[in-house]
């Protein structure tokens, strides 16, 4: 109609298409955003291939890429060709006419919306499908090449007689294949039902036939398809029962047939396999017969199967047959399970022998001496005496120390072994005085030194502290000479950038001292695309334009041993604890890597995280992979990551295992052989904490290996809660040198305790030669106790009750101080049990333990004295001083050094000692050297306790016999008053008192 109004009408406005900049400035827009989104995705994988470059894993990186790129495109081409087909097949089977019915004419509103956009549709749907299927399909790279490099482990499993590597590396991969079949067949019913419905084929409302022909044979096909996967589901369910995991009273984790699966569930799977090729080829005769009467039958007969004989018939036998006479059903199904549990676990060799636990002498000068020899006790343990090292070696707030030191074994200057308690002096980044992006990752790049103490003997400064070996900024002691910057470490969790203009603090000690990078390590930032590339993985900017970025710079990063170890073999599990050596004038951070599987028929699973969590991995270390559950394990590699330059080498440590020969097929070149780890590389490899502390949990079960004691449970073990923690948590193993009973030498071991199953006394110890040097390695020795022996909680809570410890602790609480209880070692010795306890105290004037006390316990006895030596002479009842010096663990017994001199001997050393003393506090004073000076003092301290102590005590008239008073010119000066600690505080006017001089009396007191 024609505007009739009479309104004001004005010119017409006209909407013109934009002008042409305006175009060209939007599409340039657009194509920078493409190009920026682009460039954001891309940086991470260029950052990621330069840093396996400069590691030199780059054949990781792409093994690892390539086998990723091919799973995602064949299996997502599958995807999408199977849906895009169903799709297309069911389109052009669709009726030429559709009914006419009201299902249909709302229907053909839909189809007419498709018809232009039908191929776009098609293309988007099965793009869609096929990129998220072949994303997925991506993520088992690992599966795949285990299958493709898969050797055989030359032991089959008892049931099928098929080689343990068909299921380790063979049946994952199937059952992959069999869940993608499934996934695809479903998804393509599902689209080629939604076709036919759409094009008329399927009705559900109209009057007529409810499916045309072609459509009822090609979804008839489909089916025919899935039941056939089905039928193959059955078939390799047969051999899952081998690795099924399933509850049984025996044990928690029991993996592998039973009576019931191997005589209803085993005969049942095969029956249902022929039933459900039965029922696929009814399927496909739809074809021909053009009706699913007789598929649909055949499928309701497989499902009513598949209750019957697969649920129900199972139930009757475990009911009827099994249940009454359970044990002897069970027997010869649990021997093989025992028998796949102690092989997959490297535990075969446990050697189980009967220990009395009561001593078999009663000549306690023969136990002293015994004793002696018996171990080198550890009287510094790592787990508490951290702090330690942190108030008297960290020098400075930027240094920090792990909460947990290490123990390892070094020499000593005369070439005797000695277990070492050491801890490297890494970087704290929350410590720097002023926190800016620079000196964040510019300044404060590293840490500096290792320092060591001796496990087995303690400081005089103060007393009680560590005996250090090797100790100062920078360290000096018994390891000579090695590169001591550190920046690869535990602690080292944040990007640094080196070797370029901005110098780097290297440490702090009489002058600041500077120092850049000269390590290869790392990847070069001279270039403007990497910078970019990192400026964007790490988000930050600055890394683009910043002036302290230039011609030399290199960017480190992943710079914990574990993080770099897992990058260039993931296909490893990482222990838990990483640990330092000096090796060879440079510091290697060794880390200890498993290959693990879980498809090791018969063999009980375990979940690594639960079996090597203890009392320490609360908050003090870490826990190896977390809820990774595995029923195979080998320490088959030993890697070491440099503390400098963070090379990373593996080397081969288990030559037999078939899954690291795998992997080594895999990626070829990356594990070295286990004949070129170096000699001195070779002195500090150990027995691993993880794979101890997964191989002793199984042994409180499968210590046992008669099926019918087994089942009964009547000699199951447990670990015992940590008695000296206050924390919930299992006891962490001890490094220790020891002897086990009938060895003629001492041996660095790794020992464990167990108590019966809900008991406290003592049920069995257990140690395994720790060595790596030495033959014997890996060799396990258990000893069951047969007599009622006191356990590690039980020798805990009569020492909370020791009149002794009561006053000690009374005593305490005036100081402000608390008591700190050590490592309780459990030391086998002639029939009997010795205990052994370090007892710190921390608090009051010194904020870290010292070493006080020393509890000691043999049989019913049990003694708190002020030393090692006490407390042995003590617990056996001998008078006098014995010879407590550790002997060399290498050594007979009889070829240790001669005991301490005493009496007159001591005496005169006491005081020859404090003349010493004063002397150097008189040099220290004249140069105003207080650190020195303080230390002097305490020395003094020392010498005189120890000389007043070595006076015999006054007889019953009160005279001293004329032989035991010291002569008056032995006797050291005191300082006069002006040379006292008290007045030497403060220095005399204009003299400037030394840098650490408060840090030094703060020591001395």
């Amino acid at each position: 109609m024609p505007d009739r109004g009479g309104g004001p009408t004005g010119p017409r406005i006209r909407v013109g298409r934009p002008s042409r900049r305006a175009r060209t400035l939007l599409m340039t827009l657009g194509v920078l955003a493409v190009l920026a989104m682009a460039f954001v995705m891309f940086a991470g994988f260029w950052t990621d291939w330069l840093w396996y470059r400069s590691v030199a894993y780059s054949s990781v990186f792409t093994t690892t890429l390539w086998t990723k790129i091919g799973l995602f495109l064949v299996f997502g081409l599958l995807m999408a060709v199977a849906i895009g087909v169903n799709i297309w097949l069911a389109h052009r089977l669709r009726p030429p006419l559709s009914a006419m019915s009201l299902e249909q004419q709302s229907l053909d509103r839909y189809r007419m919306s498709i018809a232009p956009y039908k191929k776009w549709v098609l293309l988007a749907v099965t793009a869609l499908v096929g990129l998220i299927a072949g994303a997925s399909s991506s993520g088992q790279w690992r599966t795949w090449l285990m299958y493709v490099n898969g050797v055989p482990f030359n032991q089959k499993d008892p049931q099928f007689k098929l080689d343990v590597a068909f299921y380790a590396f063979d049946l994952p991969w199937y059952r992959f294949l069999l869940g993608f079949g499934f996934a695809a067949t479903v998804l393509s019913l599902i689209a080629a039902a939604l076709t036919h419905y759409l094009y008329g084929g399927l009705r559900i409302t109209s009057p007529g036939a409810r499916a045309t022909g072609a459509a009822t044979g090609h979804l008839s096909v489909l089916l025919g398809v899935f039941v056939s996967l089905k039928a193959v589901a059955y078939w390799l369910d047969r051999y899952g029962l081998a690795v099924k995991s399933s509850d049984f009273k025996a044990t928690d984790n029991w993996t592998g047939l039973r009576y019931v699966d191997a005589n209803a569930y085993l005969p049942a799977k095969t029956i249902l396999f022929c039933i459900a090729v039965i029922c696929a080829v009814l399927f496909f005769a739809t074809l021909w017969r053009r009706t699913w009467q007789l598929p649909v039958i055949g499928f309701g007969l497989m499902v009513l199967s598949a209750i019957l004989i697969g649920g129900l018939y199972p139930a009757i036998v475990q009911k009827f047959q099994v249940q009454p006479n359970e044990q002897a059903k069970e027997a010869p199904f649990i021997q093989k399970n025992i028998d796949a549990t102690r092989d997959a676990y490297d535990i075969d060799d446990a050697k189980v022998d009967d220990y009395d636990g009561q001593a078999t002498t009663e000549d306690d000068t023969k136990l002293r001496a015994a004793a002696n020899t018996a171990a080198s006790y550890r009287v510094m343990d790592p787990n508490v005496v951290s702090p330690a090292f942190q108030q008297l070696q960290q020098r400075r707030n930027y240094y920090q120390f792990p909460r947990t030191l290490d123990v390892d074994r070094y020499k000593d200057k005369d070439g005797k072994e000695q277990d070492t308690v050491i801890g490297l002096r890494e970087l704290n980044i929350e410590g720097i005085p002023k926190r800016n992006w620079i000196n964040d990752h510019f300044t404060y790049t590293h840490g500096y030194g290792a320092i060591a103490a001796r496990g087995t003997t303690t400081g005089t400064n103060p007393t009680g502290s560590p005996d250090f070996t090797e100790s100062g900024l920078p360290s000096t002691g018994e390891f000579g000479k090695y590169e001591q910057r550190i920046y690869y470490g535990e602690k080292t969790e944040q990007y640094s950038i080196v070797g370029g203009p901005q110098k780097e603090l290297d440490y702090e000690e009489d002058g600041e001292k500077t120092t850049s990078y000269k390590g290869d390590s790392g990847v070069s930032l001279s270039n403007t695309f990497n910078r970019a590339a990192y400026a964007v993985s790490f988000s930050e900017p600055q890394i683009m334009y910043s002036g302290a970025i230039g011609e030399g710079s290199r960017i480190l990063y992943n710079r914990t041993p574990k993080e770099r170890v897992e990058a260039v073999a993931p296909w490893l599990t990482i222990d838990g604890d990483a640990y330092p050596a000096v090796v060879d004038g440079r510091i290697q951070w060794i880390v200890d890597a498993y290959t693990t599987s879980n498809g090791y028929p018969y063999a009980s699973r375990t979940t690594l995280g639960d079996t090597t969590a203890d009392s320490l991995t609360t908050n003090q270390r870490a826990v190896v992979a977390q809820q990774n559950q595995v029923n195979y394990i080998r320490n088959s590699v030993k890697a070491t990551v440099d503390a400098y330059d963070g090379k990373v080498k593996l080397y081969e440590w288990d030559t037999e295992d078939p899954v690291l020969k795998t992997w080594r097929k895999a990626f070829p070149g990356t594990v070295e052989a286990r004949g070129d780890i170096p000699k001195a590389l070779m002195d500090h490899l150990r027995y691993p904490q993880d794979l101890f502390k997964v191989q002793r949990e199984l042994l409180t079960r499968y210590h046992v290996e008669d099926p019918a004691q087994f089942y009964s449970g009547s000699d199951a073990w447990q670990v015992p809660d940590d008695p000296t923690n206050k924390e919930p948590g299992s006891v962490p193993p001890y490094y220790l040198s020891m002897k086990m009973p009938g060895q003629d030498a001492q041996q660095f071991s790794l020992t464990t305790t167990f108590t019966p199953r809900g008991r406290p006394n003592l049920g069995a110890f257990m140690a395994v030669n720790a060595d790596a040097a030495s033959k014997d390695y890996g060799t396990m020795r258990l000893l069951r106790v047969t007599s009622t022996v006191k356990g590690p909680g039980q020798v805990q809570s009569e020492l909370n009750g020791n009149d002794d410890v009561a006053e000690f602790v009374r005593n305490l609480k005036g100081t402000d101080s608390d008591i700190e209880y050590g490592n309780l070692l459990t030391v086998p010795l002639e029939g009997g049990f010795l205990y052994i306890e370090p007892v710190y105290t921390r608090g009051g004037n010194q904020n870290y333990p010292l070493l006080r006390k020393v509890a000691a316990s043999y049989g019913s006895k049990i003694v708190f004295e002020n030393n090692l030596g006490d407390a042995l002479n003590a617990v056996f009842g001998v008078d006098g001083d014995a010879d407590t010096t550790p002997p060399d663990p290498s050594e007979p017994p009889g070829e240790t050094d001669e005991p301490p001199a005493t009496g007159d001997a001591a005496l005169k050393k006491a005081i020859a000692d404090a003349q010493k003393a004063y002397t150097d506090g008189e040099k220290a004073l004249k140069e105003q050297d207080w650190p020195a000076y303080g230390k002097a003092q305490d020395a003094l301290q020392e010498a005189l306790e120890r000389a007043a102590a070595a006076q015999p005590k006054s007889g019953g008239d009160g005279d001293k016999a004329d032989g035991d008073k010291p002569a008056d010119d032995a006797k050291p000066a005191k300082p006069d008053s002006s040379a006292s600690p008290a007045s030497a505080e403060k220095p005399a006017d204009g003299a400037r008192k030394p840098e650490g001089a408060e840090q030094g009396s703060d020591q001395g007191s």
